[in-house]
């Protein structure tokens, strides 16, 4: 069997989950399958592993457009796959388009949706209606859809609602945790000022809406003094929610000591180090089809605190693996929280409880790390993924 994965990013270009996954599942699949992975970006030296850009025609064109011209030559050289495995809107497309083409099945693994995410308008414009049309139209289509957790798959249905639901599948994200494990060095933390000794909360994501970094920021006003906040937040969505995030990390730095904001992408080793040595690692997220950082977390022996929404709860087990704090939002598609003070000082509250019993954080940890080995191994995630595509073929 020939299965081209069709995705934007792929090693060394990652900035997200959907890209972790995407190379994790090919590792686990290649031994078992051929494996043909058709990536965005620059030419990548790894046999099997094919890189397209946009033509040149549509240089400073809306990304969106850019993004589905990409696409056509990725789908065009699908000839002689048995399937095609598309992740994310950006490769969505080409997934689509290739099984039109050559007449193959097309499974999409779902990650996030653009229906879930309006405020992408502010950052694609136009753009935004394009991705919606390409991601719609895949899913409408395809012959198979894995979502990452049962909270993504109701996402899924309620969004797409001409979609069978007995063509979507839960198949969910998994963590390697020989390569996510406790690292108890500390020089990259000393090198940036951190104090490993310090009860400690550590967040990790991009800067966009959807991970809720406004609403920790805020609830970090009501921590006790002496707990230290590691920031590893990037590649911001717009200049404003970059110009409100960095406003709010100077109010508290002008305030409380040890705010430390990290804003360049750090390789595993380093960024376990600091996972290692948190006393609770946070996850605000007010939309979250799973959360990879998360398991990365656990995987370290970190607990986790976490807003209870999309498939969070599937990862995080209140009161033995962290902590889940209730969230009330809005069923427009935005996931606005109802009451945002009550959020905000509900996390406040739960992160307080974390921090304050460094013992029973520990323990917690040693059962984050269980369960990320027990439940989310990707040896298991590549037989499901399998029986998926065996499942499509056959039908």
């Amino acid at each position: 069997m020939r299965v081209d994965l069709l995705t934007k990013e792929y090693p060394p270009e990652i900035y997200g989950g959907a890209g972790v996954h995407v190379a994790e599942l090919t590792r686990v699949l290649r031994p078992l399958i051929d494996v043909q992975v058709r990536c965005f970006g620059a030419d990548r030296d790894e046999e099997g592993a094919t890189a397209y850009r946009a033509p040149a025609e549509l240089a400073g064109a809306n990304s969106a457009l850019a993004t589905l011209g990409t696409d056509l030559p990725m789908a065009a050289d699908c000839a002689g796959a048995d399937l095609v495995h598309s992740h994310t809107w950006y490769a969505n497309f080409a997934g689509h388009i290739a099984s039109l083409l050559h007449g193959i099945p097309h499974v999409l693994s779902a990650h996030s949706l653009e229906p879930m995410r309006p405020w992408k308008a502010e950052q694609l414009g136009g753009g935004y209606a394009l991705s919606s049309f390409a991601e719609r139209t895949a899913y409408e289509g395809a012959a198979g859809i894995i979502a990452v957790s049962g909270g993504m798959r109701e996402d899924i249905l309620r969004s797409y609602p001409t979609v069978d639901p007995a063509r979507v599948h839960v198949v969910h994200n998994g963590i390697d945790i020989d390569e996510w494990a406790p690292n108890p060095a500390t020089d990259v933390l000393r090198e940036r000022g951190i104090d490993p000794e310090a009860p400690t909360i550590v967040f990790v994501g991009r800067i966009t809406r959807q991970k809720g970094l406004p609403f920790f920021l805020r609830a970090v006003r009501e921590l006790p003094a002496g707990v230290q906040v590691v920031l590893c937040a990037g590649a911001p969505d717009t200049p404003e929610i970059a110009a409100e995030v960095q406003g709010l990390v100077t109010e508290l730095q002008r305030t409380r000591e040890g705010v430390h904001l990290i804003s360049d992408m750090l390789p595993r080793h380093q960024l376990t180090q600091i996972l290692t040595h948190a006393t609770t690692f946070v996850c605000p997220s007010i939309y979250e089809p799973l959360g990879i950082v998360n398991l990365e977390a656990m995987a370290c022996g970190t607990p986790v605190v976490a807003s209870a929404t999309g498939g969070i709860p599937e990862v995080v087990v209140d009161g033995e693996t962290g902590y889940l704090v209730p969230l009330e939002q809005a069923d427009d598609g935005t996931g606005t929280p109802l009451q945002p003070e009550a959020f905000v000082a509900d996390l406040a509250a739960a992160l307080t409880k974390a921090v304050s019993d460094p013992q029973r954080a520990a323990e917690m940890g040693e059962a984050s790390r269980r369960r990320a080995a027990e439940h989310f191994s990707w040896t298991s995630i590549a037989q499901r993924t399998l029986e998926v595509y065996r499942s499509v073929l056959e039908g």
